[in-house]
């Protein structure tokens, strides 16, 4: 194989996007993903009468990827947040927190081949936790830095969106105009209006017109069991598919990384690979990115660990797999009076960002959002209504069913997850995956904050539904009994302070010259609720700008 410049492990939107930021210099990337290639319109099922019991195609599982240490005991003074189901009563009858799943995909383009689309800029008040709240700790960049790669994603990406969304303030327009509140969504803007509250067009990475040689949306709702029409903003579609134009980027999926090698000088040497075929081999070059999701990424560093490294690639500060943030998230859903037919339109087509700010919620550190979220809690088929919303059976389900389809509305909140001690990733002392190599263990912890928190989010998502006119709660579910994750952050925290974070401003680790981290797991905080993708994306581009440039002065 011809030699390369930079070897980029993952291809979700940190390895994705630098993969093309790097391609379009000139910079030689060789890309290592350990799933596979997936083909839009042969691979997923929209049109298969299974649509709706198939959820995403996973091609490689990712079920059983991780472990998770015992979770905490669950308290009656937070009985309000347990979740339940009208049909089927507690989703979770024991005492403790159980483990759901971590979600993600192992493919070129990494979770966001299932992701809903939702395209976000941080508020710029949450990159600055520590000096302004005492809590997780400061972005070494500021949002006006980091803006002008905000705007380079949202091109690549083709997002759609309102002209202004608050706080977070832009130098140019959205590519496409926003996509039209649905008819659903226009009931939770009617209620949040009654409640003094502002809902309005979300920015997705959904094109709303023609744009890069793909179709606009057809409002299926459906983009979790991914998109075959390809007008979801995928990595593979967008930064991949680019960056292959260029000749510059070559990718090998079904390859596993098993391992980095340090060397001396504070150089990694390279990686350890494993193919598909079982074949191993050795892989170098001057730069190496590290790209696998909070979760993996410290799994990978910690198990590299050698004589150079004794504590594990990069964890001179005995930060790696600390600071772990989750998904700290609550769903309502429920029976509104009117037929909605709300399982069509776009997941989140609205949104409310009232509350989004670090200090916008009464006597709580820490923001969130308020969203649709019917398509997110997967109620947009006659199955789930079925096993979830109707009870009974016979002809008297029959009729309830007919009544009740498409009347569904759900409203979704995601709020800060700030780092505690008790929530981290390390190595799992006796799980190992099938190579024989340790798992990464998920610890997780919520402390009075977050409850507090989230039961704001809670209270205040009954409170739209009420008033958008929903008689009848049937569902909720939430982060309180129950670890579920998409959204993860911090375990290789950036900053300027080489004693309490892993890597630098721009990624790159305080003392390994060669080795860059470009995934969410260096947020130094996660937000009030927005989805990471986009910040991720456009970090990614700001650091592939200074390995270029670095490549071309020859200091790598």
């Amino acid at each position: 194989m011809a030699e390369v410049d930079v070897i980029i492990i993952g291809s979700g939107p940190g390895g994705g996007a630098s993969a093309w930021a790097l391609a379009k210099q000139g910079v030689r990337v060789l890309l290592l993903e350990v799933g596979p290639a997936y083909r839009p319109q042969h691979d997923y099922r929209l049109s298969r009468y299974q649509w709706e019991q198939s959820g995403f195609p996973h091609k490689l599982s990712p079920w059983g990827r991780q472990t998770y240490a015992p979770m905490q005991k669950l308290d009656k003074k937070w009985r309000d947040l347990r979740s339940w189901s009208r049909v089927n009563g507690r989703m979770n009858t024991g005492n403790h927190r159980q483990a759901w799943a971590y979600h993600h995909v192992q493919g070129l383009g990494g979770s966001t081949l299932h992701f809903s689309g939702e395209a976000h800029r941080l508020h710029p008040e949450s990159m600055r936790m520590k000096s302004r709240f005492g809590v997780a700790a400061d972005w070494p960049l500021d949002y006006a830095e980091l803006e002008p790669y905000y705007q380079q994603a949202e091109r690549v990406v083709g997002v759609a969106g309102p002209i202004k969304q608050g706080a977070r303030w832009r130098s140019e327009n959205f590519p496409l105009p926003a996509h039209g509140l649905g008819y659903a969504s226009q009931k939770l803007q009617a209620g949040c209006e009654k409640l003094g509250l502002h809902w309005q067009a979300n920015s997705l990475a959904i094109l709303s017109a023609p744009y890069d040689d793909r179709p606009p949306c057809n409002y299926c709702s459906n983009c979790s069991r991914g998109c075959p029409r390809r007008d979801k903003g995928s990595v593979d579609v967008t930064f991949i598919a680019q960056a292959l134009r260029t000749g510059k980027l070559t990718i090998r999926t079904g390859c596993r990384v098993m391992s980095l090698e340090a060397g001396p000088n504070d150089r990694v040497r390279g990686v350890h690979c494993r193919e598909a075929n079982g074949s191993e081999h050795f892989e170098t070059a001057p730069v190496i990115i590290v790209a696998c999701g909070a979760v993996e990424t410290p799994r990978l560093l910690l198990r590299s660990e050698s004589s150079h490294s004794p504590r594990g690639l990069a964890n001179e500060s005995g930060q790696v797999g600390r600071n772990f943030m989750e998904t700290l998230f609550w769903t309502s859903s429920g029976l509104h009076p009117e037929a909605l037919a709300s399982y069509r339109g776009l997941p989140a087509d609205g949104i409310s960002w009232d509350f989004n700010a670090p200090d916008a919620i009464p006597s709580v550190v820490g923001g969130c959002r308020f969203s649709h979220a019917t398509a997110d809690a997967d109620l947009l088929g006659p199955i789930h209504y079925a096993q979830r919303v109707v009870g009974g059976w016979g002809r008297n389900h029959k009729a309830a069913m007919r009544d009740s389809f498409g009347r569904v509305i759900a409203v979704g909140a995601i709020g800060e997850s700030l780092p505690n001690v008790g929530s981290y990733i390390d190595l799992d002392p006796k799980a190992k995956d099938e190579l024989g190599l340790p798992k990464a263990r998920i610890h997780s912890h919520l402390d009075e904050g977050e409850l507090k928190r989230l039961s704001f989010m809670a209270k205040t998502s009954r409170r739209i539904l009420k008033a958008s006119g929903v008689e009848e709660l049937v569902e909720e579910y939430g982060s309180y009994d129950s670890f579920s994750a998409t959204h993860v952050f911090g375990t290789c925290r950036m900053g300027n302070d080489a004693a309490a974070s892993v890597v630098d401003r721009h990624g790159r680790s305080h003392r390994w010259k060669n080795l860059f981290v470009i995934d969410a797991s260096i947020f130094p905080s996660s937000g009030g609720g927005e989805s990471p993708s986009l910040t991720i994306e456009a970090l990614a581009i700001r650091s592939a700008d200074t390995i270029a440039g670095l490549l071309k002065r020859r200091e790598l």
